[in-house]
């Protein structure tokens, strides 16, 4: 695995490898709130794992600095899908799992490597067997990690058939998984299938017990890539879940096979909407890699568009959808992260062309000003001392906003 940081301007910070003598294979990273950073990815025929191919968590800080190594697996194989952050500084793992339990005791800490492979170091790779058994011949397997990268719970779902977990999104209570499914009811799987793959959504709380589960179904075989959840202004409740996918032909050809989709479900699930997205720049072979809302309301679509399959452009697709905007928490001004250690990212949600940022302590004294013509700024709070400060925006159409800044 080759990692590189690189700041907002493209220069870079560090960079730095991660491997064994094993094949390894990085599916994604995530920022915690302690401003290091969590690297999920896959590892074949490890010493040090359970399976033909595990799952192999590396836990940095902001430096990049390696400060911990898990491999997770079962008897047979194990390759992680997504993982995101949790509100907690941890991370949620979405691994498809074609394997057994290994009944031992779970965690050990084996003799290990620094990523040069010069200097022997033990206690920095752990090792974290599968508890819980399969019902089919894939499964979801969702791992939940504290913020020190630890094993807090996991969950096994599916049926008999194979079941092949894609996404995972955060909700206001716990999560949303989904992925595509050919299991009927089986297993701990309550919804049936209709034709070829159908969608799989499982809402689960914090602790990862299961809320509600649902299906659905676009014909042939319907496959989950992106997912996105509406949360309220005060992030208590959720107001609504976005799904984008694609359809791949298999045997009977339906109209919008191989185009991509957007799916709007309610809170608890309820179909609401679907569309298909096709456009002027329509090809034969469509596939959506994955689906991003932003804070306007406005949905991105990413993926490939081919005339044949080896020959792909990307093709990226920006949509406004009224129901959905309405739905978005309006704001002024958005400060993040807050509390702040080192920079802060003010926001302005309005429109303007170009604006005053001013940072006041609470007496009032002015400390920083700068000009921008960019929605989102940077403002270095390095030298500030811990307490509460206030952000003010001024834009040139005399619109004024106001927001408190704390700095731990």
């Amino acid at each position: 695995m080759w990692l590189i940081r690189i700041n907002e301007f493209g220069d870079e910070l560090w960079q730095k490898t991660l491997g064994t003598n094993s094949d390894e294979e990085a599916k994604a990273v995530i920022q915690t709130t302690d401003l290091g950073f969590f690297i999920a990815g896959n590892v074949q025929n490890s010493s040090k794992g359970y399976g033909s191919k595990d799952v192999w968590i590396t836990r940095l800080d902001k430096e990049g600095k390696e400060i911990s190594q898990l491999i997770l697996g079962g008897k047979g194989l194990d390759e992680v899908e997504k993982m995101i952050p949790t509100k907690d500084g941890g991370a949620l793992l979405g691994i498809y799992s074609r394997s057994s339990e290994v009944k031992d005791s779970g965690v050990r800490n084996p003799e290990s490597k620094s990523s040069t492979g010069s200097t022997a170091t033990r206690n920095l790779i752990s090792a974290a067997s599968k508890q819980s058994s399969n019902f089919g011949e894939g499964d979801y397997w969702i791992v939940k990690l504290d913020k020190n990268g630890k094993v807090e719970w996991e969950k096994n779902f599916g049926g008999k058939g194979d079941d092949h977990i894609r996404t995972l999104a955060l909700t206001s209570n716990g999560y949303i998984i989904g992925g595509e499914s050919r299991s009927e009811r089986s297993g701990n799987k309550t919804v049936g299938i209709e034709d070829g793959t159908d969608l799989w959504l499982i809402s689960l709380n914090e602790r990862g017990d299961e809320q509600w589960q649902k299906s659905y179904n676009f014909k042939n075989r319907d496959i989950l890539m992106g997912m996105s959840v509406i949360h309220s202004a005060d992030n208590q409740s959720s107001k609504g879940i976005l799904l984008g996918g694609y359809t791949q032909a298999e045997g009977r050809i339906q109209e919008n096979d191989e185009t991509f989709w957007i799916l709007y479900l309610d809170s608890n699930g309820n179909e609401q909407w679907r569309k298909h997205v096709t456009g002027e720049s329509r090809q034969k072979e469509e596939r959506l890699s994955d689906l991003k809302l932003n804070r306007d309301g406005s949905i991105v679509l990413a993926g490939t568009s081919a005339k044949e399959l080896g020959k792909e452009n990307w093709k990226i697709v920006k949509l406004g959808d009224k129901q959905v905007s309405d739905l978005i928490a309006k704001y002024d001004i958005k400060i993040y992260p807050n509390p702040v250690s080192d920079y802060a990212y003010v926001e302005i949600g309005f429109e303007f062309k170009e604006a005053d940022i001013m940072l006041y302590d609470m007496s009032g004294r002015q400390l920083q000003s700068l000009k921008t013509k960019n929605r989102v700024a940077k403002i270095d709070t390095q030298a500030l001392i811990q307490g509460a400060y206030l952000v003010t925006i001024k834009t040139d159409a005399n619109k004024i906003a106001n927001s408190k800044l704390i700095k731990k």
